[in-house]
Order: structure tokens, then C-alpha cells, then sequence
């Protein structure tokens, strides 16, 4: 469980394929403090940590995973949002996050709003999907690449969100560009009530 308040970047420093899996190992200032088995969020994809080496931690994803996320397309030297699993003894900032991607997105815009930044990302519309919570609404909460957002001006395959300075410069939302790919997670509060009236 997280809670989309991202911790800091993590790069990217190897990569390996494994069959269908694919091993990345990164480095970022808490390595020393991780351990086996822990829970990471990566640009909003809950991995576990199977190996810690020489200031680096390696993490596995599998082909369900790389399929719906973008974790595919990272490179060696990208950056990566990301966030340790929530203690449950402290204050939710963001919102109820789990760490399980639902889909991509693109970012079909960006505009300056004078000190913030209002990004625009489109994703696959389906009514089935839509039906069982996977949409977004108007202030509503949003995960984009692990980051807790308040969703603006949605449509049926669009919303909005805007960037604060702080988010920009210490999120991956700084490398974000017109036609990158970006991991999207529904509200979960959202899909509970969506199958909550389906079965009414």
C-alpha cells in the first residue's frame, strides 16, 4: 500500500531480460536501508526487491506487468519515481494508492500556467472498463507514474492535472514531454463503488 507521495528518483543503472521478466537495478539514497522481499513503488508499479549490491537494488517485473505499464521503455540513466510501502502509523498525504498500474496513458499537452504546469494525458477509452471504476473525475484523485494527483477538467479519455514547482523538480513529471508514456492507476475508492452498483 502507498500513498503517491513519491520519495525521490531512483536511475536506472542495468537492465537484464530473463525470458519474459525483465530485472532492473537502480540506485537512489536509501539502498542502504531496503531489504529483501520489500515492497518499492516504481513510477507507480509495486515491485519487490530480490537482490541489494554495491549501493544498487535489483527488481523484477513480469510480462503482465510490462504490458500494462511503462516500465518496458525504460532505458539505462532514466529516472524513476519512487516510493517505500506506507506506514500504517503515519498521516495518508496523498490518497490510497496500491501500486497496481492499470494502464498507460499519453501526454498530448503541456502548458505553463504561470508557475505550475498543466499536463494533459489521453487514455483508452472503454466502456466496460469505465463501468467497473475505470475513469476519473472531476477533483477526484488520480496516480500518474506513483504520483497522487487531483484530477482537473476530465472527458471521456482525458483529464488534466497541474504541477506545482516542487512536484516538477523532484517527480519524473520534469521529463514528461508532449507523446510520453506515463503508468495510470484509478481510484480504487472509485471501482469499489462502480462494482458496488453493478450489483444493485
Amino acid at each position: 500500500m502507498f500513498s503517491g507521495i513519491i520519495e525521490e528518483f531512483a536511475t536506472v543503472v542495468a537492465i537484464r531480460h530473463d525470458q519474459e521478466n525483465i530485472d532492473f537495478t537502480l540506485t537512489c539514497s536509501f539502498v542502504d536501508e531496503l531489504g529483501i522481499d520489500q515492497s518499492v513503488a516504481h513510477n507507480g508499479v509495486c515491485l519487490t526487491v530480490v537482490k541489494i549490491e554495491d549501493n544498487t537494488y535489483t527488481v523484477t517485473a513480469m510480462k503482465e506487468t510490462l504490458e500494462r505499464s511503462n516500465l518496458g521503455l525504460l532505458q539505462i540513466g532514466d529516472k524513476v519515481n519512487v516510493e517505500r510501502s506506507m506506514l500504517m502509523n503515519g498521516r495518508l498525504d496523498g490518497h490510497i494508492v496500491q501500486g497496481h498500474v492499470d494502464m498507460t496513458a499519453e501526454c498530448i499537452h503541456v502548458e505553463d500556467a504561470e508557475g505550475s504546469t498543466y499536463f494533459t494525458f489521453k487514455y483508452t477509452y472503454d466502456k466496460e472498463m469505465a463501468k467497473r471504476g475505470y475513469f476519473t473525475v472531476d477533483k477526484g484523485s488520480v496516480t500518474v507514474n506513483g504520483v497522487s494527483l487531483t484530477v482537473c477538467n476530465p472527458t471521456e479519455d482525458t483529464f488534466q492535472v497541474a504541477i506545482i514547482p516542487y512536484t516538477f523538480e523532484h517527480t519524473n513529471f520534469c521529463d514528461i514531454r508532449v507523446g510520453t508514456k506515463v503508468n495510470l492507476e484509478f481510484d480504487i475508492l472509485g471501482k469499489y463503488i462502480a462494482r458496488l452498483q453493478s450489483l444493485v
